[in-house]
């Protein structure tokens, strides 16, 4: 599989999969709008002006900023990624399917069962500290999934993991519609969960097609 190469400071917003209001009662219109278009869109921002500014550093062979530009890279790429990611595994409720046979054959190796695997999985994400994410990746180095929590967007996780569900606990993701009732979020955001596309970034992970965004 090919993919298209982005140049320095050419990242894009991606759209929506569907409409803003789509995903309510779980997540509000107001929340996805301002999440997308504000939120999203500033990280954006930030890793095409990191990336620009790098460019310039290189061509001035003048690296007196490289600390600041190298960790604005690192938190606006990962930012950018991980909500790429996220758009597409939700789902309006009740069309995001059941988990595929992959998905299925892979939790239930490693995890020992789907309610394990989903416990497991909804406290991690739940005890993120302060904002972040929960995280199920497949890990190429060890054929198996594993789940982890990543504060703000690049810590605590695992080299060459390839997420394959991400659930953003940034207050930003939830607060207008849940206040500070984190676990009340998770619990209604595993309603609209996209089984189809977690089987299909899973099967693209195993199969070693790595495509991130």
């Amino acid at each position: 599989m090919q993919y298209t190469m982005i140049f320095p400071g050419q990242h894009q917003l991606p759209p929506l999969p569907y409409a803003y209001n789509a995903l309510e009662p779980v997540i509000s219109a107001r929340t996805l709008r301002i999440h997308h278009d504000k939120h999203h869109k500033s990280y954006v921002d930030g890793l095409n002006k990191a990336e620009l500014s790098l460019v310039d550093a290189r061509r001035r062979n003048d690296f007196q900023y490289i600390k600041y530009w190298e960790k604005e890279l690192a938190f606006n790429g990962s930012g950018h990624i991980l909500h790429s990611i996220f758009w597409t595994v939700m789902a309006p409720s009740g069309t995001g399917g059941q988990p595929g046979p992959h998905t299925t054959a892979q939790i239930n190796n490693y995890f020992g069962s789907f309610d394990a695997f989903k416990e497991q999985f909804k406290n991690a994400t739940e005890k993120v500290e302060a904002s972040g994410w929960g995280i199920l990746t497949w890990q190429p180095s060890w054929r198996r999934m594993e789940i982890l929590q990543a504060e703000k967007h690049q810590n605590l996780t695992q080299w060459s993991g390839i997420p394959i569900l991400v659930c953003d606990v940034w207050e930003h993701a939830y607060y207008l519609d849940y206040q500070n009732e984190r676990r009340k979020f998770i619990d209604a955001w595993w309603n609209i969960i996209n089984w189809y596309e977690v089987e299909r970034r899973l099967v693209l992970g195993m199969n070693g097609q790595v495509h991130l965004v």
